[in-house]
């Protein structure tokens, strides 16, 4: 088998981007690509890295001392640096160049001044009277997640650029993660409308009025169609998916069990979330109670306010709510404990994916 080829950076820096949003498979070269693009440009002008991780216990222990260790074994530090360098170290949220002895590895020089810095959005409050001129290449690393963001992360976020950049416009931000989870909050926020309709390979660009920003946004491949690796994970199993082509990640969730009629709906109560109407139906057949979700693609008509509505938008109709998790009303109580009760079924698995999106949030 041929030596794999990973993801080329030069493709989504013709764009001339500020913001270049980068997502794709494991392991097809996004993270490295960005890093040695910095490392690049250190050696070329003195200009710096910052590394955005979502916790603060992503820098501790080896997440953070293992960051360049691909640069290392391949030897790029050590060609960049014309071999005064072959090494990283770590120390106090910074990244020195270093060189080790290879016969005696306690025998370390280390640089006076980093190249590197690393942030945490859990810790963005401790950054703000600090100063970082010289940082010119920004990386949020893992900006995707199936787990839980941060109470309101996009400000964060922004935050920790708006210390970071302060009154300049000579920084470049980067964000890459693997394709876990195609309802981020960071897609609205920044409205990348065409998401979930990329095509792997494919970039699209995003222009804000006369403002001068531009997002790029790659939906990355892996140009070497066929891993070694993927042996290691053909079972039958389409949740495997996204690590053996990158497809996003996708739960396997309980679809309806049955027909029903009109007249088996006992109520209707309707989910809004990041662009989709969901409608939501109570169903009694057979003396069973379910909720059965599925894709609403007319506006919601309720004049009279009969049905609830789960929306993120705060409205002052009395039938408005926006966290199904917080009920009041004992119709409220009902409704959550279909899904305490696991007596939800869906549409099909992308109904799956808002919903437990939806209810991330509702945390």
């Amino acid at each position: 088998m041929a030596k794999p080829k990973y993801w080329d950076i030069r493709n989504v820096l013709s764009r001339h981007a500020r913001y270049n949003i980068i997502f794709g498979e494991r392991s097809n070269g996004k993270t490295y690509g960005v890093l040695q693009y910095g490392l690049e440009k250190y050696f070329e002008n003195g200009s710096r890295i910052g590394i955005i991780r979502r916790w603060e216990e992503d820098f501790r222990g080896k997440q953070a001392n293992t960051m360049f260790d691909a640069l290392i074994e391949n030897g790029v530090i050590y060609k960049l640096s014309k071999g005064q360098w072959n090494s990283v170290s770590y120390q106090s949220h910074r990244w020195f160049l270093c060189k080790r002895d290879i016969n005696n590895p306690k025998n370390v020089v280390v640089d006076d001044e980093p190249f590197a810095y690393a942030f945490a959005l859990s810790s963005d409050e401790h950054y703000k009277s600090s100063s970082y001129p010289k940082i010119r290449t920004i990386l949020f690393d893992e900006f995707l997640t199936r787990g839980t963001y941060l109470p309101d992360e996009f400000v964060k976020f922004t935050s920790i650029l708006s210390t970071i950049i302060r009154l300049r416009d000579d920084v470049i931000i980067f964000m890459c993660g693997n394709t876990v989870n195609q309802y981020s909050p960071y897609f609205k926020e920044m409205g990348l409308t065409n998401i979930k309709n990329m095509k792997k390979g494919v970039i699209d660009t995003y222009t804000y009025g006369d403002s001068g920003l531009v997002v790029a946004v790659e939906f990355s491949d892996f140009p070497t169609k066929e891993k070694k690796s993927n042996v290691y994970f053909a079972f039958n199993n389409p949740k495997l998916e996204m690590i053996r082509s990158g497809a996003w990640e996708m739960d396997i969730y309980p679809h309806l069990p049955y027909k029903y009629k009109p007249e088996d709906i006992i109520y209707m109560y309707f989910i809004e979330f990041d662009d989709n109407i969901l409608q939501c139906e109570i169903i009694e057949k057979d003396d069973t109670w379910i909720t059965y979700i599925h894709r609403k693609t007319t506006p919601i008509d309720d004049d009279d306010g009969r049905y609830i509505v789960y929306s993120q938008t705060t409205s002052p109709k009395p039938n408005y709510r926006k966290k199904i998790t917080k009920p009041v009303t004992d119709l409220e109580k009902r409704i959550v404990s279909f899904f305490i009760k696991d007596k939800v079924f869906y549409q099909d698995n992308e109904i799956g994916e808002i919903v437990r999106n939806y209810l991330e949030w509702c945390k």
